[in-house]
């Protein structure tokens, strides 16, 4: 089985290796456009700005391995902006194209008191629907760090979490699954998805 954590510079990457380590599994990081088309499961992890992400992703010809990758059938999951990356706009700081595999816009969350943004700590997640990444996870505790949501159609949206605005939390359209909490800071829980989508991957 093999497992490819996208490498493209943004954060998060050694803490995913880590917790995909605890449970088992030997990842690799790579930026290589061959490996990532090899690859039986495809995670793209990210902690920073949408255009800046997209850019590198451009710039290491790995936007169109992905889309590749995706198209024959290979699941990918998207963790916190990696999960934004995966709607077909984002709007931070400027308008950007993203990688469009999930309708829908990146905005900013918007601010209300007693919600203050960016919206980081734990939160309770309510699913809406069921998929193979959502057994067992209603009420559970999950760890964010956010200031911008994914606004994409009912349809799309398999989690959510109450902040103010229903923020979805977990989103997927056919093999495309996003989590915009971090599965590995989420304890048990967060491993336990990343377990759940690994066995997808087999």
């Amino acid at each position: 089985m093999k497992m490819i954590v996208i490498d493209y510079d943004a954060g998060n990457t050694a803490n995913v290796l880590r917790a995909l380590d605890k449970i088992g599994v030997e990842a690799e990081l790579s930026a290589d456009p061959t490996a990532i088309l090899a690859a039986d499961g495809l995670i793209l992890p990210g902690v920073g700005a949408y255009p800046t992400a997209m850019a590198e992703l451009e710039k290491r010809g790995l936007v169109t391995a992905v889309k590749e990758a995706v198209a024959a059938g290979t699941p990918l999951l998207g963790i916190c902006l990696g999960m934004q990356l995966l709607t077909e706009t984002g709007l931070e700081h400027q308008e950007t194209a993203g990688l469009g595999f999930i309708p829908g816009a990146t905005r900013e969350i918007p601010a209300k008191d007693g919600f203050p943004v960016p919206h980081m700590g734990w939160n309770d997640l309510q699913v809406k629907q069921a998929t193979a990444l959502t057994v067992e996870l209603d009420q559970q505790d999950v760890y964010f760090v956010h200031s911008y949501f994914t606004d994409v159609p009912k349809a799309y949206i398999d989690v959510t979490a109450d902040y103010g605005i229903e923020v979805p939390a977990m989103i997927h359209k056919d093999n495309v699954y996003g989590a915009q909490f971090h599965p590995e800071k989420s304890g048990q829980v967060g491993l336990g998805i990343l377990k759940k989508f690994v066995d997808l991957c087999k």
